[in-house]
């Protein structure tokens, strides 16, 4: 089925092996997007979006004025931000190596006078990468067993839409690159939820259970997360 497009919206089909019509209203930009049964027709999708339309356009009201970071580039007197602080960027040019730091209320960002936009972003991100391989392993190690379950693999990825993922046929739990940034706690909270989908795949009121016995306040956590200022990031 070819996208829709209603009261000005244009909306992303797609046809899935489930029981169940599902809409999403996806940042950074408010995409829309509605998985359907596969013999679902065109029509019951239609009459379904319909009585959805005045939530979605809150929903992308929402991202729309929500705070955002403008596009990089990388130079002296940007804001960076490393689990929830905010640090001014100084770039420091040197020909011996690539290297970031803080410093104070700074984050001294080393690199070569010539490197490309893309180039220093890839420092950066690498460098918060690291942070997150430090902090992720204890709290899989500690939430693994307050939650009764294990996996078998997890990552890291810069990720649009979501904040993680979880594959529980592979036992694979994936994590967002942009948590270095937030506050701490929104990593743990993220780290809870994808290991609670380990029992509940579904967000159904199973899953609301669990995330109330094992993380009470999961819901003010989740609130900041989602109210802090986005980075930029191309749709």
């Amino acid at each position: 089925m070819k996208n829709l497009r209603m009261s000005n919206i244009e909306i992303e089909i797609q046809k899935k092996n489930i029981k169940n019509l599902h809409l999403a209203v996806l940042p950074p930009l408010g995409r829309v997007r509605v998985s359907a049964p596969e013999n679902m027709n065109e029509d019951a999708i239609r009459m379904f979006i319909i009585t959805k339309i005045t939530w979605i356009k809150k929903q992308q009201e929402k991202f729309k004025n929500q705070p955002r970071q403008s596009e990089r580039e990388y130079v002296s007197g940007e804001s960076v931000y490393l689990w929830g602080k905010r640090y001014r960027l100084e770039v420091v040019y040197s020909n011996r190596c690539n290297d970031v730091q803080t410093k104070g209320e700074r984050l001294l960002l080393q690199v070569r006078e010539a490197s490309t936009t893309e180039q220093r972003a890839n420092i950066l991100n690498a460098w918060y990468r690291e942070h997150l391989k430090r902090e992720i392993p204890p709290l899989l190690e500690k939430w693994q067993k307050v939650i009764g379950v294990t996996i078998d693999d997890w990552g890291i990825k810069n990720m649009k839409t979501r904040w993680g993922t979880c594959n529980v046929k592979a036992r694979r739990v994936w994590l967002n690159l942009q948590l270095a940034k937030k506050h701490s706690p929104c990593l743990e909270y993220v780290v809870v939820h994808e290991l609670v989908h380990m029992l509940e795949e579904k967000h159904n009121k199973a899953f609301v259970v669990y995330m109330d016995q094992f993380l009470p306040a999961w819901r003010t956590i989740k609130d900041e997360l989602n109210g802090l200022i986005l980075d930029y990031m191309e749709e």
